[in-house]
């Protein structure tokens, strides 16, 4: 059913339990995952501003990838670089190239209103993803 995931992570408390959902998923069905994390800068009239370095970027996906691996969940992570607008777009075109079946993320349950004046990754994610997306608090 689900032979290809994408997790999209970011080190906060849902993306953590995100984590265990596809893991759990994952060893369910046989799922290979990819382990996406979207290194965001902010575009700024004095020039790019990274939010995280880019090493720091890495050891978070290589992290989340042992963790899996270690539960004998064949999965692999990617870096991805955008500005903190771009980041949904990121998530979708990993989830595009790899050819998921589902999308594991997690979300810090803003309503609806609140998700989009803020521009919520998740609702714009879940909004535009051509595959089934789960949203994890």
């Amino acid at each position: 059913m689900f032979d290809r995931i994408v997790l999209a992570v970011d080190g906060s408390g849902p993306s953590e339990r995100a984590e265990g959902v596809a893991a759990e998923t994952a060893e369910k069905f046989g799922s290979d995952v990819t382990v996406v994390h979207v290194l965001e800068h902010e575009l700024a009239w004095i020039g790019d501003l990274a939010i995280e370095t880019p090493e720091e970027a890495s050891q978070l996906s290589d992290e989340v990838v042992r963790r899996l691996k270690d539960r004998g969940v064949e999965a692999r992570g990617e870096v991805r670089h955008a500005p903190v607008a771009l980041v949904a777009r990121e998530v979708l075109d990993v989830a595009k190239e790899a050819d998921a079946d589902l999308i594991v993320m997690g979300t810090r349950g803003l309503t609806d209103w609140k998700g989009l004046l803020l521009g919520s990754v998740a609702h714009k994610v879940l909004q535009h993803a051509a595959c089934p997306v789960l949203l994890v608090r």
